[in-house]
């Protein structure tokens, strides 16, 4: 995998760029003015970004995933992961047929649904699964592969299943290894 340089990524015109940032030269970045990314994260291949993002500390967002923040946005706090082909929304369409769909269409003639969406940290999203906008998933969540999320969840919970149901709760041992994790960066 390629990544592009820290040159490149400066002249892309990001909102912020951390240290040791990586961005593959295959992910597609659109606005990237609106778009913040944490000391040590990773964009892989064939990922679309775009709209208002910020990614936190240590995040990965692994190929083939979509993270559309539009105008409300996209956090992912420090610690996240999106496994392969994760797609997050921040926005969508009235689907009922009240009102008309599509980007092409004026705001005038659609109704949109605009809500931010917040990762805590240290999430995981399984492959495949959906986040809808409005949705927060609360810290040290672990989303199943295959899941769609279309409410908030509580957090250190495992959830799956379509719509997302809370199997159990998750532990949190990770917490004393991400501590000492960061303990043996300082040093």
């Amino acid at each position: 995998m390629a990544y592009l340089s820290k040159d490149t990524l400066k002249a892309l015109g990001f909102k912020a760029v951390g240290e040791n940032v990586k961005v593959s030269d295959k992910a597609s970045i659109y606005n990237p003015e609106t778009i913040e990314l944490g000391d040590h994260s990773r964009i892989d291949d064939f990922c679309v970004v775009s709209g208002k993002v910020s990614i936190g500390k240590y995040c990965h967002i692994t190929p083939m995933c979509l993270v559309a923040g539009g105008s409300p946005g996209i956090t992912l706090s420090d610690f996240c992961t999106l496994a392969y082909g994760v797609k997050v929304f921040a926005q969508s369409d009235d689907y009922s047929g009240s009102t008309m769909v599509n980007s092409l269409v004026p705001k005038q003639f659609k109704n949109e649904y605009l809500a931010e969406v917040l990762l805590e940290r240290q999430v995981i999203v399984g492959a495949g699964s959906i986040i809808f906008p409005g949705v927060i998933i609360g810290e040290g969540c672990s989303i199943g592969a295959m899941t769609l999320v279309n409410k908030s969840t509580q957090p250190w919970g495992i959830y799956a299943g379509n719509p997302a149901r809370r199997i159990k709760d998750r532990k949190q041992d990770l917490l004393e290894l991400e501590a000492q994790f960061l303990k043996g960066k300082q040093e």
